[in-house]
């Protein structure tokens, strides 16, 4: 699916999903800023009904398959930030995805859980979810999460 005839939300409306609302920040920042045609959203956590699913580390006492399903928690927020900030449906193109994973010592599956934001990205924008991306280790997130997410959006 490239850009969208009905619009973004009706495609999440089709897959089921709906964007939460945005996670408060937990320090001196906002959610989303728009430069020209990007919008960078801040790092988002897997902050569901104003908490965290689970904190720890992957590889530790976080499985790779829960850091995934935190990571498409992490898109769908940073979805909810774009749309507060311009509308979901001016978004033409997912451009770049940043996932930090709070990784135990020795793990190295930081792709496979960043995974989970781009695929929810792929299955949403379809072509227009393609995009470039980092999965990175970290040995701390922010309240002890285990995966932090950041988007890049082009937009119309």
């Amino acid at each position: 699916m490239g850009a969208s005839a009905t619009g973004w939300h009706a495609r999440l409306a089709e897959l089921g999903l709906r964007l939460p609302p945005v996670a408060a920040p937990v320090a001196s920042y906002v959610p989303a800023v728009r430069s020209g045609q990007l919008v960078f959203t801040s790092g988002q956590l897997p902050f569901v009904d104003g908490g965290l699913r689970r904190t720890g580390k992957v590889g530790g006492s976080v499985a790779i398959e829960d850091a995934a399903a935190d990571a498409k928690v992490c898109a769908l927020n940073g979805l909810a930030a774009i749309d507060a900030l311009v509308g979901l449906d001016e978004i033409a193109r997912v451009v770049r995805v940043v996932g930090y994973v709070a990784s135990a010592e020795g793990f190295t599956g930081q792709p496979r859980v960043v995974n989970g934001a781009s695929e929810i990205l792929g299955r949403v924008f379809g072509q227009a979810g393609q995009h470039a991306r980092s999965a990175v280790g970290v040995a701390e997130l922010p309240l002890g999460a285990p995966v932090e997410v950041e988007l890049t959006v082009e937009l119309r």
